[in-house]
């Protein structure tokens, strides 16, 4: 089978949607390396390294038109290449596809991660909102299947964009498999010195964005006088200025540690010294930080409600976003209980057992129809 995915946030994008668009394309063709995979993407500058790729076939523009419009070659034009390529079926990894499908027999498919901007519309601007809804419901509305990476977000296609349940298909996503093996103790070493780790830190992944809500960690340590810091790893936005200002606000400055850029080759061992994991958002598709924190043996707490439930497993403990008291009681039960700590660990361990690369494989496999 020739198998075409839009590689574009593989090679552009360092987490969210480029990590589940790298995640899916290895896995498929570690465990059914049968397959002919092809990667289209508008560009390979400035991309990051991702090394399976050099063993596929990468599609890129030719012409001087197409290279300098590639976000126009991208939606208006790839559907000619993925004709041109035989494709047999067409992978939309990041909630697109190609408009004017010339597609022949190729099967069309597209991953929804969430409807955010839907339920959310006062996180995003107005014409911005406007893009990613015709995106989704015209990718929903085209695709032969349309691959929904929780229960959660499965739900939303169906109340938002009208589409019949039998076109969906649940498939959980995983995360890298840098956080699915061992921490040595030099890796530990090394992040602690070139990143100035506390001794004692809770932790917290994801863009430093309002939705994210990492301003009720900072205020759970203030209010509830909880001796620790908080280690914040993610993309800058403008709120964290707001995180920086209550920091200096409550002389909390040598205790927020956002690090903007990070090797990912070194997030797990910070992921591992971490006394908690903390992910207090108001709203995700699914939520791979919480996964890669329990793959890494460290206890979650996170947000009631929602998908985090069915990410976080039984194991986590779940607070009111918007509730600072419930966020002090949940940081003071975990970090004044070695043994819970240890029972979450283990417990939240076995649990995302079933995210691992092996399982994903097989169920993708079978929304391919392989």
């Amino acid at each position: 089978m020739r198998i075409g995915f839009d590689a574009k946030r593989a090679f552009y994008n360092h987490s969210g949607l480029g990590n589940y668009s790298r995640s899916t394309i290895e896995i498929l063709a570690k465990y059914h390396p049968h397959g002919e995979y092809f990667l289209f993407t508008p560009s390979l500058k400035k991309s990051i390294p991702f090394p399976i790729a050099e063993k596929l076939k990468i599609v890129e523009p030719q012409s001087f038109i197409d290279k300098t419009f590639s976000s126009y070659w991208r939606t208006f034009r790839l559907s000619k290449e993925i004709k041109k390529a035989k494709i047999d079926l067409y992978h939309g990894l990041s909630g697109e596809l190609p408009y004017n499908a010339e597609r022949g027999s190729c099967r069309m498919l597209v991953t929804i991660h969430d409807l955010i901007f839907m339920r959310y519309p006062e996180f995003y601007k107005r014409i911005d909102r406007e893009v990613y809804r015709q995106k989704a419901e015209y990718a929903c509305r085209e695709a032969d299947k349309i691959i929904a990476i929780s229960e959660q977000t499965k739900s939303d296609i169906i109340r938002f964009f009208d589409v019949n349940e039998e076109k969906i298909e649940l498939v959980y996503q995983g995360c890298n498999t840098i956080f699915q093996k061992e921490i040595s103790p030099e890796q530990k070493i090394k992040a602690v010195n070139k990143y100035k780790l506390p001794p004692h830190y809770v932790l917290n992944v994801g863009t430093v964005e309002k939705r994210k809500n990492s301003l009720l960690i900072l205020k759970a340590i203030h209010e509830g006088k909880i001796d620790t810091s908080l280690v914040i790893v993610g993309k800058w936005t403008k709120y964290q200025e707001d995180l920086i200002a209550y920091a200096e606000e409550h002389d909390l400055q040598e205790r927020l540690v956002i690090i903007n850029d990070i090797d990912f080759a070194d997030l797990p061992a910070v992921y591992a010294q971490a006394e908690i994991f903390i992910y207090p958002s108001f709203f995700e598709g699914f939520g791979i930080p919480i996964i890669e924190a329990m793959f890494c043996k460290v206890p979650v707490i996170t947000t009631r409600g929602g998908v985090f439930s069915e990410t976080g497993g039984f194991s986590s403990l779940y607070v009111d976003v918007q509730n600072v008291e419930e966020m002090i009681d949940a940081m003071k039960k975990v970090l004044s209980q070695p043994d819970l700590q240890k029972k979450m660990s283990e417990e939240g361990y076995r649990y995302v057992q079933k995210f691992r690369d092996e399982e994903i494989a097989g169920n993708l496999a079978e929304v391919y129809q392989y």
